[in-house]
């Protein structure tokens, strides 16, 4: 088999020798020829006079604080798509917790609430398009992140709601040839709220290893009036102390914006191919208090190359008179993506459910 495993329009001719598998409700050991054959399942109802293959099990029931195993394969191969939605309100997308375990590992190299995963933890539908993460309506969540595997993955979701939820899902994935020089995917998702003043917020605390940093995703929760975006993110790299290799120029440039992200008065979301700002909350005025901005950075084509360490942080930083910057003391979440050589535990352990609320 092939040891190319990317997939674009470029060489999508290429014959390769992959085999393609799929995991979901309806197949959820992802087994050759043994899709759509349930009996059983939250379709029942609705199938009971059509029967088997007809679309008995298309969701799962995940039981209020409960555990659901939704893969767990051994082989090789890569995770190429993963496709979710939540039956129930949208607010329950940080009651889901993901977490991906790569060949065997003990330890998650992705434990992140579902919809910080896929870009969108604000509980309110604002529309993505970009090459890593898609948003399509009503609340269908799509990544295409390449997740290689040696020995096998293994995906969970935990329920921390006090409710029953339901989840539809599919995991599409190829057996092939892992080359050498292929990473494993992880996802770090953090909080700070509020940020402690004149703080940077730590985006991924000190990970040791050899990799390459691949995305950020950030709900920035403004908790003072003006305008919040001036900090610099900053990338330490291969033991860089005080001061990091590269230094961005204020926040909405990082996300490839400028000026406020500001049209005429306003704020204009928007979505492209590797950043974005796809949901502004309502409240009206582009400078009031409590705003909330989704907001996501694909180093796809620039990814941030290290070989002995990496840490990330970003400023929080507005105005005050005289034309003076001010620290900010906003509520700021992440979700860090990166590869590295090896399957590594997560710099810090996700918190509780009380410390993931959005109030």
């Amino acid at each position: 088999m092939s040891v190319v495993m990317e997939s674009s329009l470029s060489n999508l001719f290429r014959i390769t020798g992959r085999v393609s598998r799929s995991i979901s409700a309806e197949n959820v050991t992802g087994e050759k020829g043994r899709g759509g054959m349930a009996t059983e399942g939250t379709g029942a109802n609705a199938a009971r006079e059509l029967g088997q293959k007809w679309k008995v099990s298309p969701s799962v029931l995940i039981p209020a604080h409960s555990l659901y195993t939704a893969a767990d394969f051994s082989g090789e191969g890569a995770i190429r798509h993963i496709w979710a939605t939540i039956g129930g309100p949208a607010t329950m997308n940080r009651s889901l917790i993901l977490r991906i375990y790569w060949d065997g590992s003990e330890t998650p190299a992705v434990e992140c609430p579902i919809g910080d995963f896929f870009a969108a933890a604000i509980p309110a539908y604002g529309q993505i398009s970009s090459l890593a993460v898609c948003l399509n309506p009503r609340s269908g969540m799509n990544c295409y992140w390449t997740m290689p595997f040696r020995k096998g993955f293994r995906v969970t979701v935990e329920n921390r709601d006090d409710a029953d939820i339901t989840l539809y899902y599919q995991i599409d994935y190829t057996l092939e040839k892992v080359p050498d020089d292929a990473g494993y995917f992880h996802a770090f998702w953090h909080r700070t709220n509020p940020l402690p003043y004149a703080e940077d917020y730590v985006i991924l605390p000190l990970v040791r290893g050899c990799g390459q940093y691949v995305g950020t995703y950030m709900l920035w929760g403004s908790n003072s009036s003006g305008w919040w975006g001036e900090g610099e993110i900053k990338f330490y790299l291969d033991g860089d102390g005080e001061f990091p290799t590269i230094c961005g120029t204020g926040t909405e440039d990082y996300f490839c914006g400028s000026y406020d992200f500001g049209v005429d008065g306003d704020y204009v979301p928007f979505t492209s191919p590797y950043s974005g700002m796809p949901y502004v909350s309502p409240q009206f005025g582009e400078y009031n208090s409590q705003k909330r901005f989704s907001l996501y950075r694909w180093h796809i084509a620039d990814p941030v190359c290290f070989s002995g360490d990496i840490r990330v942080t970003i400023q929080a930083l507005g105005w005050r008179s005289g034309g003076r910057y001010l620290p900010l003391q906003d509520d700021l979440s992440s979700v860090a993506y990166y590869y590295l050589r090896k399957p590594t535990a997560l710099p810090l352990p996700l918190p509780g459910r009380d410390a993931l609320e959005l109030c």
